[in-house]
């Protein structure tokens, strides 16, 4: 069974399959396949370097202070190179754990087989592994930062298209949580829907009538948006940009009406930064909302290096 923490192994094969397509090209001498049968690619470097027979050892190495996300996709990088071109399979010993926090220098991975398969999936171990390792670093940066006010950081729908499960993978390797995964499992009202419905009231009505099985979750930009919201029925609330004293208000005024609405969960979003998250959090918010955990992370330094 899939545990929760991890990344489909299906889709994590495909992303991978696609992502060495892209890198290895087709090689002319393909051209003639039969159809459907998918050509190699190739390395010309490597190749031209290399014979099919020299081997080596290797590690992967974190060269700068950072949360480890990412390493299943060594395994399904490696295997493909190596079933792409008929070589030897390569060893593979994990030195590390996703969620762990390392530092400058240590190895995370250690390898040992044919060089060309080393050398082939070597970028797009590196390209996978660095972004996923960047977004759990940064999202462990926030949970830092709201350690013992109760709240927790939340990611968005800001993601790299296409590759959404991982971001929000990597999120939880940093010790984050992951909000809706897409359009399809949670209802979000925001401004633009209830524009359209016409009030905040008739926007819930009609997410409940079409959609009865689905949580719904509504923004408020004021205390009088949010107390609308809860008092049609909403118990799952986006204070959005709002300054500190009024979503400190907007807190106060909703928790006061809980012993009659029961638990409202609150997020905070819009206009958060490291700076003030703190302050943000210990207004009573559940939960600060932060798109730049996925859209803005830097990638972390890893590098593959060749060992005696």
């Amino acid at each position: 069974m899939l545990m929760m923490d991890e990344c489909r192994p299906s889709w994590l094969q495909d992303l991978t399959r696609n992502a060495l397509d892209e890198d290895l090209g087709v090689a002319p001498a393909a051209t003639g396949n039969l159809q459907g049968v998918p050509p190699a690619g190739r390395d010309v470097t490597t190749a031209a370097i290399f014979d099919s027979a020299q081997r080596a050892q290797a590690v992967l190495v974190a060269r700068e202070p950072s949360v480890v996300a990412g390493l299943q996709v060594i395994e399904f990088a490696l295997a493909d190179v190596q079933a792409r071109f008929g070589l030897a399979q390569v060893a593979v010993e994990l030195l590390a754990a996703d969620g762990d926090l390392v530092e400058a220098g240590t190895e995370l991975v250690r390898m040992e087989g044919p060089v060309r398969v080393l050398l082939t999936a070597e970028r797009t171990i590196l390209n996978i592994l660095s972004r996923a390792s960047g977004v759990a670093t940064a999202t462990r940066r926030w949970v830092d930062a709201l350690a013992g006010t109760g709240a927790r950081v939340l990611d968005t729908r800001k993601t790299m298209p296409t590759m959404r499960e991982l971001d929000k993978y990597a999120v939880r390797a940093g010790g984050g949580t992951n909000k809706r995964m897409g359009l399809y499992d949670v209802a979000m009202i925001k401004d633009n829907h209830i524009a359209a419905a016409g009030s905040i009231e008739r926007a819930i009505s009609l997410v409940r009538a079409h959609q009865p099985d689905v949580d719904i979750q509504v923004e408020a930009d004021t205390v009088e948006q949010a107390l609308a919201a809860i008092d049609a029925g909403a118990r799952f609330l986006l204070l959005d940009n709002m300054p500190v004293a009024t979503m400190r208000q907007a807190v106060a005024a909703i928790r006061s009406e809980e012993q009659t609405t029961g638990r409202v969960e609150l997020e905070a979003t819009g206009g958060l930064t490291l700076a003030n998250a703190r302050e943000v959090a210990l207004t009573g918010v559940d939960y600060l909302s932060v798109g730049a955990l996925t859209h803005s992370s830097p990638i972390v330094d890893i590098g593959l290096d060749f060992v005696a």
